[in-house]
């Protein structure tokens, strides 16, 4: 069976953070980083709640919630125009630049992909579509189906049912340590792109099994993958 990868959306293939000219323009330009990192923190942050709690709401939901936290915060006053704005657009994020070529590459390398996500299926289908990345994958499976949110380890499980995966032959490609811990407590493979090298990696005990700095990496390693 040929190994499969699970390849998390948001943050991983699609940057979280590529409203800042946009915000800059509605909240300032020294605003605009401290805005996006507190809007993407508070998005997580209502998932894990959420999915606690048993008090499932689409990503979306969590999402809008989170940049209207962010704004109190910071006392950002969003017209009601500027914020539906901000929405549309979170639904045709950019990919980060090396995406695009690495998917196409490892697509050659006889691997199964998936993109697997917080958001609903609907979402993820327009995000990877407006990335022009969609056609990369076997298909896309969604959360939303369990009613919970990573790292609840339901969702891992749904996956391997989607897919018609195995846990040993599976590999997670995330940029969110939570999600390769979760992972990994699955029994996953594991890898975590460390896009920043600044970010720590949660000091829990478990390691991912490779770490790379974007998906160019990710065809370096096609090899153990066999």
């Amino acid at each position: 069976m040929p190994p499969t990868l699970a390849f998390d959306v948001y943050g991983t293939l699609i940057d979280t953070h590529g409203l800042i000219p946009l915000l800059g323009e509605m909240a300032g330009e020294e605003t605009a980083p401290v805005l996006s990192r507190i809007w993407r923190e508070k998005q997580l942050e209502y998932s894990f709640r959420r999915a606690l709690a048993r008090d499932y709401v689409t990503f979306a939901t969590c999402t809008r919630q989170a940049l209207d936290y962010a704004c109190a915060t910071l006392g950002v006053r969003l017209t009601p125009a500027e914020r539906d704005s901000l929405l549309e657009r979170y639904r045709t994020l950019p990919a980060f630049p090396e995406v695009p070529g690495a998917l196409a590459r490892l697509q050659d390398s006889g691997a199964r992909l998936y993109a697997f996500s917080n958001g609903t299926r609907e979402a993820v289908e327009q995000l990877l579509r407006a990335a022009g990345i969609r056609d990369a994958f076997l298909d896309v499976v969604s959360v939303d189906a369990v009613s919970s949110f990573k790292p609840d380890p339901a969702v891992y499980a749904h996956f391997l049912a989607q897919a018609g995966a195995r846990a040993d032959r599976t590999w997670l490609v995330s940029g969110n340590p939570f999600d390769v811990l979760g992972a990994d407590h699955a029994g996953w493979h594991t890898v975590w792109v460390q896009r920043d090298a600044a970010q720590v990696f949660d000091p829990w005990g478990h390691e991912p099994e490779q770490v790379v700095s974007d998906l160019n990496g990710l065809t370096r390693l096609a090899t153990t993958w066999g």
